[in-house]
């Protein structure tokens, strides 16, 4: 015959009230989620951002001072977009290449003395290609010098209210002074996506054809993910492997940015992982722990 005995009333109202506290405390306090981040601390960004709100729903580091590499060519896009929309240039317009610009380190497409661009491929090649050749012979056309163009940049980047981005070239490639934030990235990114509605398919672009040959880009994003528009990578040694990223499906918009990558494959991973925290409803109010390269 079994010794327990019933509870008193009292004392199973209390143990009914403290499993309800401990059921409820479960059910609103999310687990942590740890994050694996292919880059070291000092060299990394992220954020993402709801494009339709402004909301933040992530970020690590994305006011920290940061190397742009090949993102600067978003502002390079940015300024001919509003040269084309104000009837400067138009599409067939030809932009020569000087021997500045010829003589740029790659990627480039390779330029002769004398020859130009039409401003059709020219974005083409910025976009897929991310040549360096081609995006300075546009900073020359549109401000005369790279220099000046350089100051345009980062006139409009104030505008459009990055506050800690300053160009000093129009390609990305290596300046100790040129230097952004990955939440600027984002404002711009968010810019180009607003304001030039009517050519931000240039950046769903992965190859194109220039002279009778297929020039393939590597954003490898793009076909990856479904609902992935664009934007832009870049990469120098200084920066690591960067890149911002649209992604545009079933209501929902977002730009990511990731900056200091160890790899470009990493990069992409990660990219994809940060969209699936972003549309997932489990993971709203969870703590996110990160685990960095070199931990």
């Amino acid at each position: 015959m079994s010794n327990l005995r019933p509870l008193p009333l009292i004392q199973r109202v209390f143990a009914a009230l403290a499993l309800l506290v401990l059921l409820a405390g479960c059910a609103t306090t999310p687990p942590d989620s740890v994050l694996a981040v292919p880059a070291p601390a000092q060299k990394y960004a992220a954020i993402v951002v709801d494009a339709r709100t402004g909301k933040q729903l992530f970020e690590v580091s994305s006011t920290a001072q940061r190397y742009p590499a090949s993102l600067t060519k978003m502002m390079t896009l940015y300024l001919l977009f509003e040269a084309l929309d104000s009837g400067r240039v138009t599409k067939e317009t030809q932009i020569p290449v000087s021997d500045h610009a010829a003589s740029q380190p790659p990627t480039k497409l390779r330029f002769k003395r004398g020859e130009s661009i039409d401003v059709d491929s020219a974005i083409r090649a910025i976009v897929v290609k991310s040549a360096n050749d081609v995006a300075v012979a546009v900073g020359e056309y549109l401000g005369g010098s790279e220099e000046q163009f350089a100051a345009m940049m980062t006139s409009k980047a104030r505008q459009l209210g990055m506050t800690s981005t300053v160009f000093r070239n129009a390609s990305g490639l290596p300046d100790d002074d040129q230097h952004t934030t990955a939440r600027d990235m984002a404002v711009l990114g968010m810019a180009l996506h607003q304001r030039f509605p009517q050519q931000f398919h240039y950046f769903s672009e992965s190859d194109f054809m220039f002279r009778g040959r297929l020039v393939r880009g590597h954003n490898d994003m793009l076909g990856r993910v479904r609902g992935v528009d664009g934007i832009k990578t870049g990469y120098i040694r200084a920066s690591g492997f960067n890149i911002v990223t649209s992604y545009n499906a079933d209501g929902r918009n977002l730009i990511v940015v990731v900056m200091g990558a160890d790899s470009a494959r990493q990069r992409n991973d990660h990219v994809e992982a940060l969209i699936q925290r972003s549309l997932s409803p489990a993971m709203d109010g969870t703590k996110t722990r990160l685990m960095f390269a070199e931990q």
